[in-house]
């Protein structure tokens, strides 16, 4: 019997997948759980990957128009109230500020004072606020659409949190637009979820299936939620992005009223759109192995590392002056749209140099000794190679390849993404077998995507996520009209859903 070789997380993936997530963020030096309940402190190696996605979504959103605001933090409770249906649907989530400064307690202590005329919710999502402002920048045709965005914070008070994936309060951007038609609105809802799709595909390197959610699932007071579903290793779907048609419903509740050109009032249709921090947990779920955090990278923070390999009585000064000529080489190089960014670390801590940065994702590593120098080579390894093999490489020709080196680690994240997910998806028809497969799916290996008949009936909905806490993650566009019975109450079906356990 083969030894199993050691790994650099413990446990592994297949041992305790969810303690394995958390064991990689430790290990990658990307975060930590803060002494605020519920909420991380992101470390720079962590912020670095989140400022990669801000400065490429950012472009992206300008190319269509969009420009960047800010709003409150604080939102007054009765602008929630305006719109019975969201609030509905935030209010078990909502930190409540009730006071405005604190005072002694006579015991040493502190007590909250001064107490406010109308509660303070803070920010869990900001369409009423933002409402409350087209309003007043609203009043003719000729001042829509008024496409904002904005990069903030959100706090939603989750009871059970986990670092990227579900924190109360989490990074996010969130697109505000108002228009004069609804066709207008609508076709700016799929725009933005195009726009997840090319990002979260090209850049994260996760495929995702593209859909609308049932109207249980729809964000709170939306007409129309669309969505992006990508399959983690453990099998579970992950929402990856959102975008919502919401109507004239928030219109209403906010007073965002214009003159069209026929000169008559109405209300604007508006949508919102966002991606937050989750994004992050997902491609570290998507791509990482047990040996640690594994990077796409287009969004890796540096890209090579350079590790000065120093015998005793050699020459420290030889080594390193090779080594910044090679940073300088290959950072005259572009790498879509970025500079290649490389690191040195000659830190004198031995063989745990190369390990620490295989644990934080960096997708290619350098080992450069005096033989390398003598050859006019490198030793080079790639991240997305799991067994993390080496190899030699001629200087010159290694510096003329790093670009084309990268773009084959992007490209081959992406696809063993695809035949992973192709490799777990399935059509059932039989209620008897799609209860069996979720009855037994727990660890690592036994979870799926289920493409299954529904009827539409939110009971046969309900019923499957009691029964097996599966929900209909969306109904994918590219699903074919046919006929079929339902795989929970056996009723007449037009077309499949997606069906999965979820994050």
């Amino acid at each position: 019997m083969a030894k199993k070789s050691k790994t650099a997380i413990t446990p592994t993936r297949e041992q305790d997948y969810p303690a394995w997530y958390q064991e990689v963020i430790k290990a990658s030096d990307m975060a930590e759980n803060s002494p605020v309940r519920g909420c991380m402190v992101i470390k720079p190696w962590g912020y670095a990957i989140w400022e990669n996605i801000m400065h490429q979504m950012d472009a992206m959103f300008k190319q269509t128009g969009v420009k960047n605001a800010y709003f409150p933090l604080f939102i007054p409770l009765s602008y929630l109230e305006k719109e019975a249906e969201h609030v509905e649907g935030f209010a078990k989530e909502c930190a409540v500020v009730t006071h405005h400064k604190l005072e002694s307690d006579g015991e040493g202590g502190l007590k909250p004072a001064g107490k406010l005329t109308e509660p303070l919710i803070v920010r869990p999502t900001s369409e009423t606020i933002i409402g409350e402002s087209m309003a007043r920048w609203t009043t003719s045709y000729r001042d829509l659409p008024i496409l904002l965005n904005q990069w903030a914070n959100v706090v939603r008070w989750e009871m059970r949190t986990r670092m990227f994936l579900r924190t109360s309060e989490f990074l996010w951007q969130e697109g505000h637009t108002a228009h004069a038609t609804e066709s207008e609105a609508k076709e700016r809802t799929m725009l933005m979820l195009d726009i997840y799709t090319k990002f979260v595909e090209d850049y994260l390197a996760m495929p995702v299936i593209r859909g609308r959610k049932t109207v249980s699932e729809r964000f709170p007071g939306a007409d129309d939620t669309t969505c992006i579903e990508a399959m983690m290793q453990d099998k579970r779907a992950l929402q990856a992005g959102t975008s919502h048609f919401l109507g004239q419903n928030f219109a209403k509740g906010s007073d965002i009223k214009f003159q069209n050109e026929e000169g008559t009032e109405t209300f604007a249709w508006t949508t919102s759109w966002g991606v937050s921090t989750r994004m992050i947990g997902g491609m570290i779920m998507v791509h990482s192995d047990d040996d640690g955090l594994v990077l796409p990278p287009k969004i890796a923070p540096a890209h090579v590392v350079i590790l000065p390999i120093f015998k005793k009585g050699e020459d420290r000064r030889t080594i390193m002056e090779s080594a910044h000529g090679l940073k300088d080489a290959l950072e005259e190089k572009q790498f879509h749209g970025r500079k290649i960014i490389v690191e040195i670390d000659d830190r004198d801590i031995g063989g745990t140099r190369g390990w620490d940065w295989v644990k934080k994702g960096i997708p290619v590593r350098i080992e450069l000794g005096p033989r390398d120098i003598e050859q006019n080579s490198v030793f080079m390894a790639r991240r997305d190679n799991p067994s993390n093999q080496k190899q030699s490489m001629d200087r010159e020709e290694f510096i003329d390849q790093i670009t084309d080196i990268l773009d084959n680690i992007q490209d081959t994240l992406f696809n063993r993404a695809v035949t992973r997910r192709k490799e777990n998806t399935f059509e059932i028809d039989d209620k008897k077998k799609f209860y069996k497969l979720y009855q037994k799916s727990k660890g690592f290996n036994n979870g799926a995507f289920i493409m299954s008949h529904w009827c539409g009936s939110e009971k046969c909905e309900e019923k499957i996520k009691k029964d097996l806490s599966v929900t209909i993650r969306c109904i994918p566009f590219d699903s074919p009209t046919e006929e079929g019975r339902c795989i929970c109450c056996d009723n007449p079906s037009s077309r499949r859903v997606l069906f999965a356990k979820a994050y």
